[in-house]
């Protein structure tokens, strides 16, 4: 029986380890990505390199998306891809975008004849290289269990499905305003013990060594540590956009979100000063003191 052909556009950190991880898996990979040099490593893996989106998932049985955000997907799935992609392939979308905005894709895709599903990631490009990602899935249950083996092999545990269009996306933000939430206030914790003379890194061990750590802060705290922000694991840059979706999402449906806001806030303050492309986790080295106050 010929190996499934399953094309991943989008080769960041989380996109390139998934594409790694499929090639292990045995199924037949193409991949793409806007900067074509990052497609090298999976070339040398075993991967087929298109030289655009729409060649790239001409032939596709599956296509996964691994993209920043709702611009990205518009201009590569809606502006290039849908030139190439036939009736009956499944697109598995894994970027993190609004409720809205996945359910108005499912329904473009829908008048092209290819089912979408919304496959929301849990992890880090680790964990997506290993195979270890947690995997939220929404959509048609029919859909859903046809790309089952996709889903599978991108995660230690089986796919958890949702239901409809949106849900998984409201979860993956649910997640990301905990993280983001998190992240921010163990930053502010640093510059609350460091103005009372205390080291950062018996701070850093004292936490993660208490019933405030886990796994997730923890992995931040590492980062603050050693002040290691690049590559990054989840961008800044990410983090501000995900915790805005979330505050829209939560509008949208009569809700505010005044802590989600806040962390937002802090997020897009360290984009301003040009660190978006660093890790979340430098949310800690933004400088607390008041406009005007003297460095000395």
């Amino acid at each position: 029986m010929a190996a499934r052909k399953v094309t991943v556009i989008g080769l960041g950190a989380m996109g390139a380890g998934i594409a790694h991880r499929l090639i292990e898996s045995s199924f037949a990979v193409t991949v793409h990505n806007r900067t074509g040099a990052k497609a090298l490593p999976l070339a040398e893996a075993g991967a087929t390199v298109a030289p655009c989106a729409a060649e790239a998932v001409r032939d596709a049985d599956v296509v996964l998306l691994s993209l920043g955000d709702e611009e990205a997907v518009e201009q590569v799935l809606f502006g290039d891809a849908v030139k190439g992609l036939r009736a009956g392939t499944v697109v598995v979308d894994t970027s993190t975008v609004s409720p809205a905005y996945a359910r108005d894709a499912e329904e473009r895709l829908a008048a092209l004849g290819c089912p979408r599903i919304e496959a929301c990631l849990i992890g880090n490009p680790a964990m997506a290289r290993a195979g270890e990602l947690r995997v939220l899935g929404s959509g048609e249950r029919r859909t859903f269990e046809q790309v089952g083996d996709v889903l599978s092999a991108m995660g230690a545990r089986e796919p958890l499905y949702l239901g409809a269009t949106g849900r998984a996306g409201a979860m993956k933000l649910a997640f990301n305003l905990i993280l983001g939430a998190q992240t921010a206030a163990l930053g502010e914790a640093l510059a609350l013990t460091a103005s009372a003379g205390l080291d950062r890194e018996l701070v850093l061990t004292a936490i993660t060594r208490s019933g405030w750590g886990s796994p997730v802060l923890n992995f931040r705290a590492e980062l603050m540590r050693t002040r290691g922000y690049e590559p990054a694991g989840f961008r800044a840059r990410l983090m501000a956009k995900d915790l805005r979706l979330a505050v829209e999402t939560a509008a949208e449906a009569g809700l505010t979100l005044p802590v989600t806001a806040e962390a937002g806030r802090r997020f897009g303050e360290v984009v301003a000063a040009g660190r978006g492309d660093a890790d979340a986790a430098v949310v800690c080295e933004l400088d607390r003191r008041p406009a005007g106050a003297d460095a000395g």
